[in-house]
């Protein structure tokens, strides 16, 4: 079994349990953390997300509020060195276009536990911006290569397999991830996930939503063709709660 597909699994809303919403701050000059998300507003809307028509005001709010990205999160220089460390054990596998369940197609994944000391460092970094001190994490990192054709459908990470927040960093390419609201399906937004960018998804936006990265031949954002490529992702996830 997938080592992403064991994972998403879609829970009954009466199952999720809700953690506290933690505030970091945020190591780049040009952005500060929120407040809360009552102090979101909605007159200066991040340019990576795009609300699709007659989106409810109130649920925009918390989707600023739990998902953001940082551009430029990494270098080319350090995208290079990931590269470098994770590229001679994926090209080891094949892609796989035919699964069990038809929730992923053209992807191969690893999960890795020890980095060299200048991976170790951005790992690091991404870390000490997603969870707050004494954070129960997951230790493996999990690496995701889509390739160019592949796609990840629309899921909700399994509850029994992370916690509150899934962090990530892109490889290789843009892409566009999609959130549509599980009970309210109209409500739907697009996150341009730009090359280098880091992505924080937590509490409302990892629960309430369904999660994708659209294809190739639908990858549009705000109406623009976003060209995609093969996309690595490198994934660090929070231990799942213990009531779970």
């Amino acid at each position: 079994m997938s080592v992403l597909t064991s994972r998403i699994a879609k829970i009954p809303a009466a199952t999720w349990s809700r953690s506290r919403l933690f505030i970091f701050r945020r190591p780049f000059s040009e952005d500060s953390a929120l407040a809360s998300k009552n102090d979101v507003d909605l007159q200066n809307i991040p340019d990576y997300l795009h609300f699709h028509e007659n989106f409810d005001s109130d649920l925009m709010k918390k989707i600023i509020f739990s998902m953001k990205i940082y551009p430029n999160f990494i270098s080319q220089a350090e995208e290079e060195s990931i590269f470098a460390e994770i590229q001679p054990y994926l090209k080891r596998l094949r892609y796989e276009f035919d699964h069990w369940d038809d929730a992923i197609h053209g992807y191969r994944e690893t999960e890795k536990l020890k980095w060299n000391e200048a991976n170790t460092k951005i790992i690091d970094r991404l870390r000490g911006i997603a969870f707050p001190p004494g954070t129960s994490q997951l230790a493996h990192v999990h690496v995701l290569d889509l390739d160019a054709k592949g796609v990840i459908k629309a899921h909700i990470d399994s509850v029994r397999f992370c916690g509150s927040t899934i962090a990530g960093i892109s490889l290789l390419s843009n892409s566009v991830m999609r959130l549509v609201n599980d009970k309210k399906k109209d409500q739907i937004v697009d996150i341009f996930l730009q090359q280098r960018s880091m992505y924080t998804m937590k509490d409302n936006a990892r629960y309430d939503y369904t999660h994708e990265i659209l294809s190739e031949e639908n990858s549009f954002f705000k109406g623009e063709k976003v060209p995609r490529s093969r996309r690595i992702s490198v994934i660090c996830r929070n231990e799942p709660l213990a009531d779970m």
